[in-house]
């Protein structure tokens, strides 16, 4: 697969370029190919949070067309880095993870990668940044920042914003892309994968690797996957992310639930449906048969066929006939009457009171087909009741 003719030399490079939002080089990626050798091809994951999600798989998908070519995947696990946190994209210093929480994380990424990728030991390859990063010595944390100046550093723009807004910047903050540049070292990478957000860090490393006497690895950057608000970057933490362990329903109502103008935008990074169907479907379809096919495509990759036409069945019946869903759960609360507040956060549909408070005042709540608007109400449960908290979270209520 790997040797080529002229023909087979354009039609991968243009499998392996498109979608990609930046290349650095051209040239670079072609003189690699050409070798006709298995490219040792990098991607890094801080375990900052249990679930990768759909943004993720952006770049995870282009990873996996270059398995799929026969070449080798490496996925770091920043077990140490992740104690830092990647300042890119950041207005303010990360909160510090404890070493519980980074090992509780990164156990869970080598299953929920191998949904997209191909983990046979001959395509796939998994490393840890602490296997080389934690045996560093001073003398060689002190060479390694000799190899980068303060004005790269604040030449980022973030770093630049909160010099502006005099936000605090710590020192170890400088240190995360050096020591993200430094995996490319140790693992002698040929490509770097990353999202538009790691341009800066994946370039470093390309330095780096010059400066180590070693081929320069090509730089590959992929779009940032909008979240389902199709305002910020698919985040856990903005709440706004689809999971890929996310169960077939879940994830099917979270994707009907984007905005009609992201559509073009999941399809062509989420799917490998050809050019003429996404246009089709995206300018000529109605937006909610266009969704439907959309979620069941992705729903189909990360479950099976029958899973995902069953989710489209369960939508339609729950949100087109305004049915009950046939799996609705029966939740058991302690007294009655209780505070809506209460059981909305008892029954695990908000974290906080505040977040309750606030999916009530904007109607989204009724109990027993009611809408319930104000905060403090007390609620009265007489056998059983449902209740409705937005468009997707529903159950039964019963006093134990």
């Amino acid at each position: 697969m790997l040797a080529m003719n002229q023909a087979s030399k354009a039609k991968v490079m243009q499998l392996l370029t498109q979608g990609v939002e930046g290349l650095y080089s051209r040239e670079g990626l072609e003189k690699k190919l050409a070798s006709s050798r298995p490219l040792r091809i990098k991607l890094g994951m801080d375990p900052t949070a249990p679930d990768i999600h759909l943004g993720h798989c952006v770049v995870l998908r282009k990873l996996r067309q270059f398995q799929d070519l026969g070449h080798k995947a490496i996925l770091i696990i920043g077990d140490y880095t992740a104690r830092i946190g990647d300042p890119s994209g950041r207005d303010t210093t990360r909160p510090i993870l404890d070493e519980k929480t980074i090992q509780q994380n990164a156990a869970t990424y080598l299953d929920q990668a191998g949904k997209v990728l191909d983990t046979s030991p001959q395509r796939f390859e998994l490393r840890r940044n602490s296997e080389w990063l934690a045996d560093l010595k001073l003398a060689d944390v002190l060479k390694l920042t000799g190899q980068a100046t303060v004005q790269q550093m604040l030449h980022r723009e973030n770093f630049k914003l909160r010099l502006r807004s005099e936000t605090e910047i710590i020192v170890s903050e400088f240190m995360y892309p050096l020591m993200q540049a430094y995996d490319s070292v140790a693992i002698n990478a040929d490509v770097e994968l990353g999202g538009t957000d790691q341009t800066f860090n994946n370039l470093l490393g390309r330095d780096l690797m010059a400066k180590y006497n070693l081929n320069k690895q090509v730089v590959m950057v992929m779009p940032i996957l909008s979240g389902l608000d199709g305002h910020d970057k698919m985040s856990k933490s903005k709440g706004n992310y689809v999971a890929i362990t996310d169960a077939a329903n879940d994830m099917f109502g979270k994707l009907m639930s984007i905005p009609d103008q992201l559509m073009d935008h999941y399809y062509r990074l989420l799917t490998d449906l050809p050019e003429d169907r996404v246009k089709s479907l995206t300018t000529h379809t109605h937006p909610r048969q266009a969704k439907d096919v959309l979620a069941r495509v992705i729903v189909e990759s990360f479950h099976n066929s029958l899973a995902a036409n069953d989710a489209s069945a369960e939508f339609r019946r729950r949100f087109t006939d305004n049915k009950l869903p046939t799996d609705i759960e029966l939740k058991t609360v302690p007294s009655s009457p209780m505070g809506i507040v209460a059981m909305i956060r008892h029954v695990g549909f908000a974290q906080s009171n505040s977040e309750a408070r606030r999916l009530v005042e904007q109607g989204g709540v009724t109990f027993d087909d009611q809408k319930i608007l104000d905060p403090n109400a007390q609620i009265t449960i007489k056998g059983q009741a449902v209740l409705k908290v937005g468009k997707r979270r529903v159950c039964k209520i019963t006093q134990g």
